[in-house]
């Protein structure tokens, strides 16, 4: 790990595929992908090309059984259905997050920029477009003691429920309540919940947000995963609070002041603005790195 993590390159972890697959009218859309890419400039950063994970990486937090369902298309709900060649698609979506944690334990920034999202895959359900855990199983291939930092607007039950109790990881979620799907109303064990009330605005976002990092910070991590998600931006479609397009720049500079190897998985956000939500949010984490140059 370098000296000062701050001075950290930025790396992208991104495969076309995950375009691939659509369900008329459903929110989790291929145009969520392409709005990021066409924020981000394409020449200022590295872009890696992930591989699909290896079944051995889903059942260190899925079972069997879950597993063949995502395979065999008898795995899903209402807002998540067998599509066509999804299991190929999530398996490559939690590879990126694997490469985005071992970019992240070499002393690089890393965000996975692939659909579909992990957190609400719990150890033997799929539900809320997640298919498989991505952030869960990156970070349960790895030996670091992590801290999983989740801003989605909606509680990751499915990361809470892989590491309930387990004393290597720590779980800090800032999301809306009430709101689907129901969980992270309270604290418990290593899991520590920051339940929002719908019309948070930034400055009391912030304000949790800082207590938040207070936690992580006393729980010494060698390794922080972010589920990065933006959902929580105003103009949200499924959602309620009020963050503006520059309080994710805010979030990313919070986030870069640990100085903590850090890599991030996207999760939600489904406004047009996704993509400058997203671009702010690099531009916050990347600012120390002005000071390095």
């Amino acid at each position: 790990m370098p000296a000062d993590y701050s001075c950290a390159a930025m790396h992208f972890v991104h495969s076309a595929r995950c375009l691939e697959y659509a369900a008329p009218g459903h929110p989790e859309s291929p145009e969520r992908i392409r709005s990021i890419l066409a924020a981000l400039p394409k020449d200022r950063h590295t872009w890696l090309t992930p591989e699909p994970c290896a079944e051995a990486d889903i059942l260190r937090v899925h079972t069997d059984r879950m597993l063949n369902g995502v395979r065999n298309g008898t795995s899903y709900d209402g807002d998540t259905p067998p599509l066509p060649n999804i299991y190929e698609l999530a398996r490559l979506s939690a590879g990126a997050a694997i490469l985005a944690a071992e970019q992240a334990v070499a002393g690089r920034k890393a965000f996975a920029l692939m659909r579909p999202p992990g957190h609400h895959a719990t150890r033997d359900r799929v539900m809320g477009f997640c298919y498989f855990n991505n952030i869960a199983i990156a970070v349960a291939r790895l030996t670091q003691r992590a801290a999983i930092l989740d801003f989605d607007c909606h509680h990751g039950n499915g990361t809470e429920d892989i590491f309930y109790r387990d004393k290597r990881v720590l779980y800090v979620s800032l999301h809306q309540s009430p709101c689907y799907p129901g969980t992270g109303t309270f604290s418990q064990a290593n899991c520590r919940n920051h339940p929002l009330p719908p019309g948070t605005g930034p400055v009391e976002y912030l304000a949790a947000l800082d207590e938040a990092l207070d936690e992580v910070r006393a729980f010494r991590p060698e390794l922080l995963a972010v589920s990065a998600g933006f959902d929580t931006y105003k103009g949200d479609p499924i959602t309620g609070m009020r963050l503006e397009v520059e309080t994710f720049g805010e979030i990313g500079r919070r986030i870069a002041a640990l100085k903590l190897p850090t890599f991030a998985v996207l999760e939600g956000g489904y406004a047009p603005e996704l993509g400058a939500c997203v671009a702010a949010f690099v531009d916050g984490w990347e600012r120390l790195r002005t000071a390095c140059r």
